[in-house]
């Protein structure tokens, strides 16, 4: 139930995790800028914006839920 319990729980953030999401989220925006420009819209490059949101995502949880 531990793990769950840190799956389901709200984790506010804590000494300098706010910038170190902030760091993630704008190396992030600086590839979907990229993608933007370089790639033509299509399924493929909806589908490498929606993968990248989810790195941001996975890549702050990770930080949430481990420290």
């Amino acid at each position: 139930m531990k793990k769950l319990d840190n799956v389901y729980t709200y984790h506010a953030p804590k000494g300098d995790q706010s910038e170190r999401y902030e760091s993630i989220r704008a190396k992030a925006r600086e590839l979907a800028e990229l993608i933007e420009e370089c790639c033509p819209d299509s399924r493929e490059k909806s589908l490498a914006n929606t993968k990248l949101e989810e790195a941001v995502m996975w890549a702050n949880a990770s930080i949430a839920r481990n420290e």
